[in-house]
């Protein structure tokens, strides 16, 4: 039962932030494992230091106008969310899809700074986008939207300040376009944007690295029940850049994967995307549509539209879509079909209710913003390499990412034991995130 102090500052911040379903949902998930830790250390209580955490540093908001090809004028509104610097500059996506509102980046900046923590690089918590939506735009569309986005955004951020990044919508092509602008702008070349191309600083294994860190993070928690991911069947979503870099490695150690997902529904492939499936994943994504129903036709397996892959039997899930995919019915089903572990790839992809189930059930169940940490982190190191003009290999890289994804997963566990509720990875990286970023806040005072 929560504290009445925690129920009382969870009713603030609802108050304060109507309308905002998501950002309230993280939040609560958070406060109701920092209990545990209020209860023992009241100066974080007597110094306001969560009050300070859900309330964002500063909240940017613009219009974006820009013309098609048709010569016709388009306004969109564009977001920055700096939500805590205490460790570092700010530091997280940009997302561009139609779904983007105040609530949802305030809730994935919220989740960035408990995410950025536990990597234990130097990276504050940020998150911003646009209700634009690049599916259909042509090339020169995109980019005139990017070059009307940065040439606003461009005064609020720099590598010392807050470093955006990709998310949902912006990729390769768009970081691009915005950092082209940023440098005509600026007259700087600066590390100011990760998830750049190769040939002009980006890092290998910046598209894969959430998707590969999920996978090390599962592989970890599978170990502690003296298990691997070889012979396991996987269940996944999406068919993004997360998924792509799970199904690769998961494939890699031995598992097999046999679901993808959409919003149009998903496709069960009995004998595991691998090989030319992989790369025909790369194809789907570069569609510009949200469908996974062209995989079932062009390898002949079945289709499900309007459904979700957790009906499926299998030994790990791994959510890698979108926030809210996976619901108490969802959980049940799960448990049901004797899954053993659930490892979030997606930000904030199972309700509190989902997430209850699986804990009263001793499923492994792992928090995004702990197992999916590993994108960040490679732009982490996109950043020391930009910072040292050096690139590193992908042996290199990925070699990082491995050993970031087995500390945040020691230090979970290590957390949750310290706190009097072992196995639990929630109050473990809820907990953890949160005591170096208060640590940092009291040192550097009322700010």
């Amino acid at each position: 039962m929560a504290s009445e102090y925690v129920m009382k500052l969870l009713a603030d911040v609802k108050a304060k932030n109507p309308n905002e379903p998501e950002f309230h949902q993280a939040v609560e998930e958070v406060l109701e494992s920092l209990d545990l830790v209020l209860q023992r250390h009241p100066e974080y209580r007597s110094l306001k230091i969560v009050e300070r955490m859900v309330e964002p540093e500063r909240v940017i908001m613009f219009r974006v106008p820009w013309m098609d090809d048709q010569g016709q004028i388009h306004i969109n509104r564009g977001y920055r969310i700096e939500m805590n610097s205490a460790i570092g500059p700010y530091k997280g996506g940009l997302r561009f899809h139609p779904s983007v509102t105040l609530g949802i980046l305030k809730f994935l900046a919220f989740e960035q700074v408990f995410k950025n923590s536990l990597t234990t690089l130097p990276m504050g918590g940020g998150k911003g986008g646009s209700d634009f939506d690049p599916k259909g735009k042509s090339d020169n569309e995109i980019m005139r939207f990017c070059q009307s986005f940065m040439t606003e955004l461009f005064r609020h951020i720099g590598p010392n300040t807050d470093v955006p990044a990709g998310d949902i919508g912006v990729g390769t092509r768009e970081i691009g376009y915005l950092f082209g602008q940023y440098k005509r702008l600026t007259n700087e070349f600066t590390g100011v944007l990760t998830g750049k191309g190769l040939n002009w600083g980006g890092s290998l294994i910046r598209p894969e690295a959430t998707g590969f860190g999920v996978v090390y993070f599962a592989n970890e928690m599978l170990k502690t029940k003296g298990q691997t991911f070889e012979g396991k069947t996987v269940a996944v979503s999406g068919f993004g850049n997360v998924a792509w870099g799970a199904v690769q490695k998961v494939t890699e150690l031995g598992g097999k994967v046999v679901t993808l997902s959409g919003p149009d529904g998903y496709i069960y492939d009995p004998d595991g995307v691998k090989g030319e499936k992989i790369d025909y994943m790369l194809k789907l994504r570069a569609s510009n549509k949200d469908a996974v129903e062209d995989y079932a036709k062009e390898f002949k397996v079945q289709f499900f539209p309007g459904r979700k892959p957790w009906e499926v039997k299998c030994d790990v899930a791994l959510p890698c879509a979108t926030q809210n995919e996976i619901y108490e019915n969802d959980a049940k089903e799960l448990i049901k079909n004797g899954c053993i572990c659930v490892c979030e790839g997606a930000n904030m992809p199972t309700t509190i209710e989902a997430y209850k189930l699986f804990v009263e059930a001793g499923i492994l169940y792992a928090p995004g913003k702990a197992s999916n940490a590993g994108g960040v982190a490679t732009s982490g190191l996109e950043m020391s390499q930009n910072s040292m003009r050096l690139p590193w290999s992908r042996e290199e890289v990925d070699r990082r990412l491995h050993e970031i994804m087995i500390r945040i997963h020691d230090t979970c566990l290590a957390t949750a034991e310290k706190y009097g509720t072992p196995g639990n990875y929630v109050n473990g990286a809820n907990i953890a995130g949160f005591l170096k970023v208060a640590d940092a806040m009291i040192d550097q005072g009322l700010v």
